[in-house]
């Protein structure tokens, strides 16, 4: 097994950025003994030291920080997991549970090392009820797959993240996912019903109950999800589904001022359409991403409107439902909202193919970012009506010091990702500025009446400013959940609390 300083050695001669880890003492040590117990529970074949497979599982996607563990567990069985968790928590080793490794918020890094417990192995659709129009999952299985599978019934499971095609469902109940379909149909948390759950501690429970109403003592299942796996670990899900849409129409409209096509978000709703999902992207993001993604299913006229200097930003805009004339008129009220801005022509979809070509250009936004330059991602969120004073407010922070920034995202609930991009800026400021600019921005965000992060969560990188989102008695409260839970501090150490 490797030490700390090999690994690190390890990690610098190949140039991965290998922050430097924190410490507790009150941790153990995983001993050869320790070692062998783990292959003992999960198999010899799914216990892994190797520095090829520590690197792997040392990241997930946010920046490029990697803590690499001593050693990845992959278990098939929650009563696997209840022994690896019986066996850590006496052992007090620290315990990093881990999905597809899609997070944006440093939620995976095992920043203590210790077990990396991956739940990949946990990928079977284990049940679709037509009749109850319910699903039970693993956490393990993709979200995609599994809304294909929906689909493939007639029926529907709308959080679709943009990392839909890779990131598993149990993540997505960690961080509480959205996605452009939230501003319809709702985050992960409203189709969750029932979750099997291990405890730190190795105990197995069920949260709730598989049905659509439940007034039953505390709702575990609420407080399970968005808690970052720092309460328990999901081995099973029961979803609620609802019937799909059989139609759908999208338009991506060009605005010259990007702060009226925040504006003109707002409006929409109050026209009385409510877009199965309303996206914003400025013109960089939509730039970069033509460039990042193929885009030889859209048309011409697309093309165009992204290199014209006078565009600003965009806004695309989707509706469904089961009645063609009903969308139309949605699509009229929509048009004549826009009129009242100044934009360029609108642009419809109007084969499957470009539909998906304008989805694909849209989830590709990040990782167009990310391959452009060394960034961090805010994951803001305002009132719809604020959106103007977010943007305005992240350009005027822009300004003050020194970053430029892509803002893009779920303009409909108010979403807005900034991404801060480094470019041309020294280490000095990007080390020292940088997170006290990140501070006024999240100060802005709550002095609009929210909070600071929307569908990413808190993870390693934003716990530090949780003091701007909650008083102290609140973070107090919270803090002692976590304790009631885990009470060693084993699951997800050093998650959204310092």
């Amino acid at each position: 097994m490797l030490n700390d300083r090999e690994l690190f050695v390890i990690l610098w001669r190949r140039k991965i950025h290998c922050p430097k880890r924190e410490r507790n003492m009150n941790y153990g040590k995983l001993t050869p003994s320790i070692l062998e117990s783990l292959k003992q529970i999960a198999g010899a074949g799914f216990v892994f030291t190797d520095p090829e497979t520590m690197r792997q599982y040392g990241h997930d996607e946010t920046e490029d920080l990697n803590f690499p563990p001593h050693a990845v567990v992959k278990p098939r069985t929650a009563e696997e997991i209840s022994a690896v968790l019986k066996l850590c928590n006496r052992e007090k080793i620290p315990v990093t549970p881990r999905g597809a490794g899609t997070g944006l918020s440093g939620g995976a890094l095992p920043v203590y090392g210790g077990v990396l417990l991956s739940m990949e192995r946990f990928n079977t659709i284990l049940n679709i009820d037509e009749n109850n129009l319910q699903a039970t999952v693993e956490p393990g299985v993709i979200n995609e797959v599994f809304g294909n599978a929906a689909a493939a019934r007639g029926l529907y499971y709308p959080p679709d993240p943009a990392s839909k095609g890779s990131c598993f469902l149990g993540g997505n109940i960690a961080e509480n996912s959205g996605g452009p379909k939230a501003v319809k149909y709702g985050v992960t948390k409203d189709y969750v019903l029932n979750l099997e759950v291990v405890l730190p501690t190795g105990e197995i429970i069920w949260t709730g109950a598989n049905v659509l109403k439940n007034s039953t003592g505390y709702n575990l299942t609420q407080l399970m999800t968005g808690s970052e796996g720092t309460l328990g670990i999901i081995t099973k899900i029961v979803f609620r589904l609802t019937s799909l849409p059989k139609q759908n129409m999208l338009m991506l409209v060009p605005f010259h001022s990007a702060l009226e096509a925040c504006e003109a978000v707002s409006s929409i709703f109050k026209a009385g359409v409510t877009p199965s999902a309303l996206e914003f992207l400025e013109k960089d993001a939509i730039d970069w991403a033509m460039k990042y993604a193929d885009t030889s299913m859209v048309n011409k006229q697309l093309l165009e409107i992204s290199r014209r200097n006078d565009i600003e930003a965009h806004l695309l805009i989707e509706v469904d439902g089961n009645d063609a004339e009903v969308l139309i008129k949605d699509c009229e009220r929509i048009a004549g909202v826009i009129d009242r801005f100044k934009t360029a022509d609108t642009l419809f979809a109007d084969t499957a193919e470009q539909k998906n070509a304008l989805w694909k250009m849209r989830r590709s936004v990040g990782e167009a970012v990310k391959s452009h330059s060394v960034y961090k991602e805010e994951d803001t969120v305002v009132p719809r009506a604020e959106l103007p004073k977010l943007l305005a407010g992240v350009k005027e922070l822009g300004r003050r010091y020194g970053f430029h920034s892509v803002c893009y995202g779920h303009a409909g609930d108010g979403n807005l990702h900034v991404n801060i991009i480094k470019a041309g800026m020294s280490d000095e400021d990007w080390k020292n500025r940088i997170p006290l600019a990140i501070r006024e921005i999240f100060i802005l965000c709550v002095s609009l009446h929210v909070t600071i992060s929307g569908e990413h969560g808190i993870g390693w990188v934003q716990k530090d400013y949780m003091d701007i989102a909650f008083p102290e008695i609140t973070r107090s409260i919270q803090k002692q959940i976590k304790a009631v839970f885990d009470p060693n501090g084993i699951l997800n150490p050093g998650k959204i609390w310092s």
